[in-house]
């Protein structure tokens, strides 16, 4: 199986800077090298832990950006990633901009709807009913 490529442009603080990144779907956030992200302004807003392929365990900064996309925008979750780290499209990026892989031509497309949950509505039982006066609640 290929690699399939995005064209994205990240924004931050007013400025911007056009990006190729290859999509990983198997990766949760977007990984952007952390010189690119100072560039921008990117200030790192707390650390995760993320499981390497070989099993380590490993603390990454992340931040915020805005990341641009087929004319869609949306603010993502990046990690800071270092010279050793490939840089990549994460699934929160992909899912929040409404985009999806197609593996057989290995493009990335607009998705034409976003998967729903739908939830029965539950009878709602009160779970302190009204007591009238004079009457204990039971325990």
């Amino acid at each position: 199986m290929g690699e399939t490529f995005a064209e994205v442009t990240l924004i931050s603080n007013s400025k911007q800077l056009k990006k190729r990144l290859c999509v990983d779907t198997g990766a949760t956030y977007s990984w952007i090298s952390a010189d690119t992200l100072k560039k921008l302004g990117v200030k790192p807003i707390g650390i995760r832990e993320f499981v390497t392929i070989e099993g380590k365990h490993i603390p990454k900064s992340i931040g915020e950006v805005l990341v641009e996309c087929f004319s869609r925008r949306i603010h993502t979750v990046v990690v800071f990633a270092t010279k050793k780290d490939s840089e990549v499209l994460g699934l929160h990026a992909l899912e929040g901009l409404a985009l999806e892989v197609d593996p057989i031509n290995q493009k990335l497309k607009k998705s034409r709807a976003i998967k729903a949950l739908t939830v029965r509505q539950i009878e709602k039982i009160p779970l302190n009913p009204p007591f009238k006066k004079g009457e204990r609640r039971r325990k």
